[in-house]
């Protein structure tokens, strides 16, 4: 876990990922599915978990109160 002050800029959350807009989201996913940029859990001998598929809606992003950016 990682604490302290809210970002101030609106984000979109998505399984677990944090990022800026959708297509970040899809990015990031696209990674973790072809074992790119996330690295492992050092003592784990199993696969990583398998993202979902992306929904069929965009994601939005909010801000640190719960609203819709834009």
């Amino acid at each position: 876990m990682i604490g302290g002050e809210p970002f101030e800029e609106p984000l979109v959350m998505w399984w677990n990922f944090v990022a800026r807009s959708h297509e970040e989201v899809v990015a990031d996913r696209e990674d973790w599915m072809a074992g790119r940029r996330f690295g492992t859990v050092g003592g784990c001998a199993r696969d990583p978990l398998p993202a979902p598929p992306m929904p069929n809606a965009r994601l939005k992003a909010r801000d640190r109160h719960g609203r819709t950016a834009g």
